[in-house]
């Protein structure tokens, strides 16, 4: 694994955990891996260059499809912003 995509996969990592988090399990030392199974495909998406709108969708449908969740739109989309500049 070359070291951009070690370094970006740690801080999709944090910022799915520390800001978008919408199980509200940031805090919880056990739960720090919850996100992950998400790590590799918004990293993908980040890495083809998909728009913010794709990585909102993809992150819309986890919260609403995954885990059952009304989720909050609004910070949904800054999150998507927020990871796609990531790359920047």
């Amino acid at each position: 694994m070359s070291r951009s995509k070690s370094d970006l996969e740690v801080n999709v990592r944090n910022v799915l955990l520390q800001d978008w988090d919408p199980i509200g399990i940031g805090d919880i030392p056990e739960a720090q891996d919850e996100y992950n199974l998400y790590v590799e495909d918004i990293c993908k998406m980040l890495s083809a260059g998909q728009p913010s709108s794709n990585v909102y969708g993809y992150l819309r449908w986890i919260e609403i499809e995954r885990m059952g969740l009304d989720g909050n739109e609004l910070l949904t989309q800054q999150i998507a912003k927020k990871l796609v500049g990531l790359l920047e």
